[in-house]
């Protein structure tokens, strides 16, 4: 289908990320990564706001009692949006100064499970991971060897999770247990390069296909569950960074992206959205109630 892109915000993001859909409110939140910053916009007033934190916010999720749960530098928080209050959950990589110098925290999402999944990246070497947070503050690790970890969505039924390696340009499909939250059966399904679109953020729809922002080619990548490509869509910036479902009957995709300082276009950093044939996968909310 012939796609119709509009811009929603022009924050000129040096690194937007994480989009995640609000439907109880009727809003979109997204952050930009290196300033520390949770942008909010809100369509019943079509205002936009934001929250500003100490740190990097790598990455966050919508809670079951309406907070967030956040990444940031420093490890895995719970933040109250009425008080600005933070609670530490976890630091899923407490050895970062020693084994991981060069780690920081990076894509994240909730799962099906109500756990909060999240990952961190090197720069040069391969000693990044993806852990599992669950509300009590526990943290497991559940993928190791990894660059740049990115790319988490997780498939309607609950049962596939995709996760991708931006910097090792791999797209992997696990079975997961909703109910434990325990990974099985890893495939490579897909390896796309340079002039593809190196795998960054990725959402799932309802017909158990894989939405992937080729940050590298100024695109977004449709794959069904094998890996197979079923369309290429060329969006109005560079670098898009990460795609997101929302909207009354979900069938909007917002997507965010960054600006490179030596090649950024004047639309690099905005958040756009466009609207598309299939509905989206309703991302989860982070079960914090029930560590209150």
């Amino acid at each position: 289908m012939p796609y119709i892109f509009s811009r929603l915000a022009e924050t000129r993001c040096t690194v937007g990320e994480c989009p995640v859909w609000d439907g109880g409110q009727n809003r979109l939140l997204w952050t930009d990564i290196p300033h520390g910053r949770i942008y909010v916009h809100d369509f019943n007033k079509d205002e936009l706001s934001h929250w500003d934190f100490p740190e990097r916010v790598c990455s966050f999720g919508l809670t079951d009692d309406d907070r967030l749960v956040v990444a940031l530098t420093s490890g895995v928080y719970l933040f109250d949006v009425h008080s600005h209050a933070l609670t530490l959950l976890v630091d899923p990589e407490p050895e970062q100064g020693e084994k991981r110098p060069a780690n920081r925290l990076n894509d994240g999402k909730v799962g099906p499970d109500g756990a909060f999944w999240v990952g961190s990246m090197h720069a040069g070497a391969p000693t990044a991971a993806l852990h599992r947070v669950t509300p009590d503050g526990r943290c497991e690790r559940k993928v190791e060897g990894l660059h740049t970890s990115n790319g988490l969505a997780f498939s309607h039924d609950g049962r596939v999770m995709i996760h991708t390696d931006s910097r090792g340009g791999w797209i992997d499909r696990y079975a997961l247990d909703p109910a434990t939250g325990e990974l099985s059966g890893r495939a490579r399904i897909a390896t796309p390069g340079e002039a593809e679109g190196r795998p960054d953020g990725g959402a799932f729809d309802l017909e158990d296909c894989y939405w992937s922002a080729g940050v590298s080619a100024g695109c977004i990548n449709r794959y069904d569950m094998s890996g197979r490509l079923l369309e290429r869509i060329h969006v109005p910036v560079r670098a898009p960074t990460m795609p997101c479902f929302g909207g009354p009957d979900m069938k909007t995709l917002f997507f965010t992206s960054l600006r490179r300082p030596d090649e950024a276009g004047d639309e690099c950093g905005n958040v756009f959205m466009m609207e598309v044939d299939v509905a989206g996968v309703p991302v989860g909310r982070f079960k914090a109630g029930a560590s209150a």
